[in-house]
């Protein structure tokens, strides 16, 4: 009796009649270090000794001072310092000159971050839209206001808006009046400031984002009748999404924690501390009052903060590309 079934032959090399073939096993490709995965972080080994060095340990340094005591006699070495647990996070949250000033912080860079990209973005697009002089001329001027020293900037706009020399006034017929008296012309006032040397950042960026999106893409939502406003949000916008995170976060750690401008345009903080923001307020509670365990524990917060913002941010940003 015979059976129909044949048995498997391994393919040969065709031709011959020599043995089967064998499968070709792929092979790992072998790392300088000998295991594979290790090259990348050794690339990035210096860099991150580098940061460890200028981040790590000063962020290690502020938390510790903001668990102590330490005033001008712990500085001078009279007395050691003691460990004070959250005693300053208390006593700080107590004070309501704390969420005042806190409060003041976040609408003030609310405001300078809307600013400084609605700014960027249009400058942006209008670069696409100029001739070659024109856009020269404009970029070599944003870069030169981002070139410039932020207590250059600052006292350079002072003057400009003074309230007995400055030409602003005289050519709006303001008079004697002062920008840096009231409060929210103070604001205002370090507002433009802070955008005028802000937003060729996120203008470069976002220009050299919209030079890389393809020709073909921004003729195709032409042609089917869209508006500049409608491509930009309904083309544009998505395909910049990573660079505008980028931008963004950029914006908002800067405005959040700016120190100069209001520093030198106000005097300080305004009058009775009517302009002061967190970073000048740790400042003062740090340096002037020799509280330096107060300022540090604002620093934390204030680093807390911003890498809640962060955090969320790129949250939001990462659901809206999985829904995309």
């Amino acid at each position: 009796m015979t059976s129909n079934s044949t048995a498997y032959k391994a393919p040969t090399a065709p031709g011959t009649d020599g043995p089967p073939l064998r499968p070709l096993r792929r092979r790992r490709p072998a790392s300088p270090a000998g295991r594979p995965g290790r090259t990348p972080w050794l690339y990035l080994l210096p860099a991150l000794v580098l940061l460890g060095g200028l981040l790590v340990y000063p962020i290690y340094q502020l938390g510790l001072i903001s668990f102590l005591e330490y005033t001008q006699a712990q500085v001078s070495g009279g007395e050691p310092a003691t460990f004070q647990g959250f005693g300053n996070y208390a006593t700080l949250f107590r004070d309501s000159q704390f969420w005042q000033v806190l409060l003041a912080t976040v609408v003030f860079a609310a405001a300078c971050v809307l600013a400084t990209l609605f700014t960027g973005c249009a400058l942006a697009v209008l670069l696409t839209r100029v001739r070659a002089v024109p856009r020269l001329a404009l970029m070599m001027a944003a870069l030169g206001a981002w070139a410039t020293p932020a207590i250059t900037g600052s006292t350079v706009w002072v003057f400009l808006f003074d309230a007995d020399f400055g030409p602003v006034n005289r050519v709006l017929g303001l008079g004697d009046f002062s920008w840096t008296y009231g409060r929210y012309s103070a604001f205002a006032l370090v507002l433009l400031e802070v955008l005028w040397c802000s937003f060729p950042f996120v203008m470069v960026t976002v220009y050299a984002g919209i030079r890389a999106i393809p020709a073909e893409v921004l003729e195709a939502a032409a042609l089917d009748g869209a508006s500049q406003w409608r491509i930009w949000r309904s083309v544009m916008a998505p395909m910049l999404r990573p660079i505008l995170v980028v931008v963004t976060i950029q914006s908002v750690i800067w405005d959040f924690k700016v120190f100069t401008q209001i520093y030198v345009m106000t005097g300080g903080g305004g009058i009775a501390g009517q302009n002061l923001v967190l970073n000048v307020y740790a400042y003062q509670k740090a340096f002037a009052s020799s509280q330096y365990s107060l300022g540090s524990a604002i620093g934390v917060v204030m680093l807390v903060i911003l890498l809640a913002v962060t955090l969320v941010y790129l949250r939001l940003m990462r659901r809206q590309g999985e829904e995309l």
